[in-house]
C-alpha cells in the first residue's frame, strides 16, 4: 500500500527516506503533511527548544565516588554513578 519516498530536508538540504512504516504511522495518527526535516534536524530542533539540561552532583551510594545525574537527588533514595548503576543492572 505505502512505498518508501525520498524527501529533501528543508533545514539541511540532505535527502532522507520517508519509509512505508512511517507513512502508515502518519496515516494512523491523521497527519496529513509529510515530514519536512530529516531525523537529525528534527532531533536537533526538539533539543534546542528544550534548552540545556541541568545536572546535579551526588555521592554514589555504592562506591562513594561522584555521580552526575539529571535530577535533584533526595536523601531518602540512593544515587549511583554510571559504573555502579550498570553493574547493578547486569546483576539483575
Amino acid at each position: 500500500m505505502y512505498e518508501d519516498k525520498t524527501l529533501v530536508c528543508k533545514e539541511c538540504g540532505n535527502e532522507f527516506v520517508f519509509t512505508a512504516g512511517e507513512q502508515e504511522f502518519y496515516a494512523e495518527r491523521g497527519f496529513q503533511n509529510e515530514p519536512q526535516r530529516c531525523k537529525a534536524c528534527r532531533d536537533a530542533r526538539k533539543n534546542a527548544a528544550r534548552g540545556p539540561r541541568e545536572f546535579f552532583t551526588a555521592v554514589c551510594a555504592a562506591c562513594g565516588g561522584e555521580a552526575r545525574v539529571p535530577f535533584q537527588p533526595r536523601d531518602d533514595r540512593p544515587v549511583y554513578c554510571s559504573e555502579c548503576f550498570a553493574r547493578m543492572k547486569e546483576a539483575q
